[in-house]
């Protein structure tokens, strides 16, 4: 039987947002600077589409992960504030514009990330790919992390966008094993653990990322920890799941501090190289200090 997504009612008992996830307000010239590229080159940011409570900090500080092949998902995960439906034609042009904009912020290390294109027969690889091959001849000192979509085992398409270079493949596990019905419908579990096997095979420094307090037990984060060693994950980022609208999946637990560091240190016992874990960590959070562990 499949379970339907926890989603806020009338009648819910909301769990109550603690003190430790305060955010401050994104101001300053260096997110102004940011936000004026973002609108002149039409780039669409997962700061942005994702509700990312790291925004501010990340723009003040001039970076931004870019979300490419447009805005609109063809997924419906139930923990995501991306639009879900039919998206546009993509924007062949977009490669450079991600490239030129790079540029202008004086971006060391580019995180880039995209919607899911199930309905493209290559998932979007052939953009992936010219996109980090734009980056990469605009910027040639600065890395790149490519936060990619489950490829539903198109493994062609697979290798075609973690080819042309960057320095990290990520792919997000999002939740546990058990949860995967009800947060990502339409992905499998042993699926993306084969999609980061694979790129671990290629050559690839491999990074995923898993919220927390979606009504996971420590044990099942464990053996989530346990199966992405064995894949050969190198990075784990650990992050506290914020609900998004009421229409999305409920906050079940606000996961304390003290025991995020508990799975950091956890995750290094179990072999992974680096884990980044906290209430407010996201996958691009800190993503330079992921380029050369």
């Amino acid at each position: 039987m499949i379970e339907l997504p926890v989603l806020a009612t009338e009648t819910t008992t909301r769990v109550k947002k603690p003190d430790w996830l305060r955010v401050k307000l994104p101001v300053g010239p260096e997110y102004a600077k940011v936000r004026k590229l973002v609108d002149q080159y039409k780039l669409h940011t997962i700061c942005e589409s994702g509700n990312c409570p790291n925004m501010g900090e990340c723009w003040g500080a001039g970076t931004a992960t870019f979300m490419i092949l447009g805005n609109v998902c063809t997924r419906s995960c139930s923990f995501c504030a991306v639009a879900t439906g039919r998206p546009n034609e993509y924007d062949t042009d977009e490669p450079r514009r991600v490239a030129e904009a790079i540029q202008l912020m004086g971006v060391k290390h580019a995180v880039i990330t995209s919607v899911n294109r199930d309905e493209l027969k290559d998932r979007g690889a052939s953009i992936w790919h010219e996109t980090v091959v734009q980056v990469k001849l605009l910027n040639p000192d600065t890395t790149i992390e490519t936060l990619i979509p489950d490829v539903k085992a198109n493994w062609e398409a697979l290798y075609t966008m973690i080819s042309p270079g960057q320095e990290v493949v990520s792919h997000n596990m999002e939740t546990v094993k058990r949860l995967y019905r009800n947060v990502r419908p339409q992905a499998k579990y042993e699926r993306s653990l084969e999609q980061i096997r694979l790129t671990k095979d290629y050559g690839k420094r491999t990074k995923s990322g898993i919220m927390l307090g979606l009504g996971e037990s420590q044990d099942e984060v464990f053996e989530a920890m346990d199966h992405l060693v064995e894949s050969g994950l190198d990075i784990l980022t650990l992050g506290q799941y914020l609900q998004p609208t009421k229409m999305h999946h409920e906050v079940i637990e606000f996961i304390h501090p003290d025991t995020f560091e508990m799975y950091k240190e956890q995750g290094l016992k179990r072999g992974l190289k680096y884990v980044e874990a906290g209430p407010l960590v996201r996958s691009s959070y800190h993503a330079e200090r992921h380029v050369h562990v």
